[in-house]
């Protein structure tokens, strides 16, 4: 009798766990299967996925909504510093904090800014212009070296840089001192 009534209850909780387990599949599935947003603007719609290449007239965005200090990739989705500092030179931590601590557009802190991937870094670049290889819509971009969040997988101590003097990808020890620009968006960069 005992076993019995403790094989009821077993099966209770196993199709317990059970139900739970398929709602929760379920629900990820139907998450994931959404359709990535649309943001729209009034030059163009655009969704925010990699899956574009638009030529740069129509690639960029300025973003009213950022007092025209932040710039929309339509490419990637993700939202560049219009005007980046130029001038000061930083090591790879005090380029993470510089970013993780920036406001643009508006007068209050506005969360969410972090240094980029060296993928996300490189992607701004269009090679179909001169050094610094964006378009003049962003201003303050320097032909020098910027750090992305990328850590060197073989190399704790040095991060990948994108070079917007000669269109390479380098790494350079995290010590060093390089500039910072600062991007918004969904890629985690820590990912790779």
């Amino acid at each position: 009798m005992r076993h019995i009534c403790f094989s009821r209850v077993c099966m209770t909780t196993l199709i317990g766990v059970m139900v739970l387990s398929i709602g929760l599949v379920l629900m990820t599935k139907s998450a994931q299967g959404a359709p990535p947003s649309t943001i729209a603007n009034s030059n163009t719609s655009s969704m925010t996925s990699w899956d574009k290449n638009l030529p740069s007239a129509s690639r960029f965005t300025v973003l009213a909504d950022f007092n025209n200090q932040a710039v929309r990739d339509n490419n990637t989705g993700l939202v560049w510093e219009q005007a980046p500092d130029g001038t000061t030179f930083r090591s790879w931590e005090a380029a993470l904090d510089y970013c993780a601590n920036k406001g643009v557009g508006s007068p209050t802190f506005t969360p969410g800014w972090r240094l980029p991937s060296v993928f996300e870094l490189n992607s701004v670049r269009d090679y179909s212009l001169g050094p610094p290889y964006v378009p003049a819509l962003f201003s303050d971009v320097q032909a020098n070296n910027y750090w992305s969040a990328t850590t060197v997988a073989s190399n704790p101590d040095a991060a990948w840089d994108v070079r917007f003097s000669n269109g390479l990808v380098s790494r350079s020890d995290k010590g060093g001192n390089l500039l910072a620009w600062c991007v918004r968006g969904a890629m985690n960069a820590d990912a790779y």
